[in-house]
């Protein structure tokens, strides 16, 4: 039950965050705050559809494969999104801090819509391609529509050409972010040291940048979850391994998906006020 509650706590912040970001013009028409509200919506996709499967595991019902399919895609399109808007928010904090005359010309309104919908397709391709396997797989293998196990993606993507795929999908995909960010890092901190840069400007984009690191590996490890788990589950009993697996599911599922609100929320000047002020009135809303 704390997994639900945290996971219900941490929906209801993203989603009040959410609000925020379109509550106000400068929020929707800021480079780093419209970056921020497709991240954190792919973060709340990605919540909403852990947690659904959680209870579902957690209550001991099966169902089948039509049912749990657009569950795991969504989970699994949405995670992808989240890296590569990591990788575009730190190149956009990059330019505002080491070309900041040429900021509002590159991330234009434009530019961004086309960024956020690249962003998107990329991630629906990488969906079609297991949709398309997943077939493939169906009509060679004779299965039952209803499944035998809990509705999760090592249930839904069983065979070994799918963890092959992934094995090399993430880590292209996140071998690629990384070094986004850390060249991004890289970038800011050497121009840091000039004087003509604003230090107190600077110092806060290290600081998100190596945040945004943090993130990603966070994102990662929760994509070899499975793998840590199984290699455990033949070490210790069932209820060490449930316990476990809470543990895992907090710190590496709902956490990850989190910490956007955390970096930008709290420590963003001009999200915070705005934030505060909508979860008091939402909670005080609720008590009456």
């Amino acid at each position: 039950m704390l997994s639900v509650g945290s996971s219900c706590s941490f929906f209801y912040i993203n989603s009040v965050l959410l609000f925020t970001l379109r509550s106000k013009q400068v929020f929707c028409e800021t480079s780093r705050y419209i970056l921020l509200f497709n991240l954190l919506l792919a973060d709340t996709a990605t919540l909403v559809s852990n947690l659904l499967l959680y209870i579902l595991a957690f209550l001991g019902i099966r169902i089948s494969y039509y049912a749990c399919g657009p569950l795991i895609l969504l989970s699994v399109l949405t995670v992808t999104i989240s890296p590569l808007t990591l990788a575009v928010m730190s190149l956009e904090r990059f330019v505002a801090v080491c070309y900041p005359l040429r900021h509002a010309a590159i991330f234009t309104m434009r530019s961004l819509s086309i960024i956020i919908a690249l962003v998107w397709a990329f991630s629906f391709i990488h969906i079609l391609i297991r949709v398309f396997m997943l077939l493939y797989v169906f009509t060679t293998i004779s299965l039952d529509l209803q499944m035998n196990d809990f509705c999760s993606l090592e249930a839904m993507f069983f065979t070994p050409i799918f963890n092959y795929f992934e094995e090399a999908y993430s880590s292209i995909l996140f071998l690629s972010v990384g070094a986004v960010i850390f060249a991004s890092y890289i970038g800011v901190a050497l121009v840091a040291r000039s004087a003509s840069t604003d230090k107190a400007s600077a110092r806060k984009a290290l600081q998100t940048l190596l945040l945004h690191l943090i993130q990603l590996s966070l994102i990662l490890t929760s994509t070899l979850s499975s793998t840590i788990i199984t290699s455990i589950a033949r070490r210790v009993g069932r209820l060490t391994l449930i316990r476990i697996y809470n543990v895992c599911f907090v710190c590496l599922t709902i956490l990850p998906r989190c910490l956007s609100a955390l970096i930008y929320g709290l420590r963003d000047q001009t999200i915070r006020p705005a934030l505060m002020q909508n979860l008091c009135c939402r909670w005080r809303c609720s008590l009456f």
